[in-house]
């Protein structure tokens, strides 16, 4: 089964104070920076497996995405950091964290930027497909590089797996559970959304699922009452393969 790239961190240079989450930027023994997503930050390691999933089956369906890692982290990358806040996540942190490719000279997408159309569309219908409720004007989570449109930070996505406490549920709620696009930063490119639907939808099949849940870390695979790891990856995929199956009632329609 593959995993996701592993680097070790060897610095941790500075915290990106946006969100609850805290992130910060890591320099690894690959020579690479990353920005980093902890898994002691308070949201928990199922963040961490929704943004591979999206991440990856984003990168797939040709979205621009910047290259995902697991960063191991020890004890040692928090001995000289001053802040007692960013210390206590560091300490937390222990294990494997995911790091996200920094990339140099990228800025926020703003109200001046103009997407290619057909780019737009395919990532609102990736938006829908997932339930991604973080992708509006306030907080846009997109990046413009190299002239580029390129999708980050999908940790508010695939919320049913929050609810896993008492056990896996049904797909189906999921399946039929409409979206809502009334904050969302790409809503004026609804009229391409259906050219996209019939483009990206017969892609997303059970095999390029199963590829993508191969890539998420084990130790991030967390327990579900009667479910074990395997079994848990097996529910992404039913939940995701349900989603897109049938008519797809949760797919937003531009009007006639």
């Amino acid at each position: 089964m593959s995993r996701l790239p592993t680097v070790r961190a060897t610095r941790y240079v500075v915290p990106l104070r946006e969100g609850g989450s805290l992130p910060g930027i890591v320099e690894a023994d690959d020579l690479g920076t990353y920005v980093c997503k902890f898994r002691g930050a308070g949201q928990g390691v199922r963040v961490l497996v929704a943004e591979v999933i999206v991440g990856e089956l984003a990168r797939r369906l040709g979205i621009a995405v910047p290259d995902l890692v697991a960063v191991e982290l020890d004890k040692a990358i928090a001995r000289y950091e001053a802040d007692e806040e960013v210390q206590d996540l560091l300490h937390a942190s222990l294990g494997l964290n995911l790091g996200i490719d920094f990339l140099p000279g990228a800025f926020g997408f703003d109200a001046g930027c103009r997407p290619d159309p057909e780019t737009a569309a395919r990532v609102l219908w990736l938006d829908a497909l997932t339930a991604n409720v973080d992708r509006s004007w306030r907080n846009p989570n997109l990046l413009m590089w190299h002239g580029n449109m390129w999708v980050i930070d999908h940790g508010a996505c695939l919320y049913f797996h929050h609810s896993w406490v008492g056990g896996i549920g049904s797909a189906e709620r999921f399946a039929r559970q409409p979206y809502a696009l009334d904050d969302h930063v790409l809503a004026s490119y609804l009229p391409g959304l259906a050219a996209a639907d019939e483009e990206l939808a017969p892609r997303v099949t059970e095999g390029l699922l199963r590829e993508v849940l191969a890539l998420v870390p084990e130790e991030w695979v967390e327990p579900v009452p009667q479910a074990d790891v395997d079994a848990v990856r097996s529910a992404y995929v039913e939940f995701l393969l349900a989603r897109v199956s049938g008519d797809r009632p949760w797919l937003p329609r531009a009007a006639a």
